[in-house]
């Protein structure tokens, strides 16, 4: 979907290198979400109920941002 290349090519490019394990680890389960659902995640129509994935939403968030 390109929609999530343009969210989150940023934060791979520039954000994913700094991620802690646990960071990574939300972030690979942020990843397993079905397309539509993690857009609406990304998108801020839907909340993540856990707080580690949330919190690697927030920095997605704010790498596309930066970004533009």
């Amino acid at each position: 979907m390109l929609e999530l290349d343009l969210l989150l090519g940023p934060f791979v490019d520039n954000r994913l290198a700094s991620l802690d394990a646990a960071e990574r680890l939300a972030f690979e389960h942020l990843l397993e979400y079905p397309d539509q659902v993690l857009l609406d995640i990304l998108m801020g129509r839907m909340a993540p109920t856990d707080p580690g994935i949330a919190h690697v939403v927030t920095q997605i968030r704010g790498a596309v941002v930066s970004a533009t």
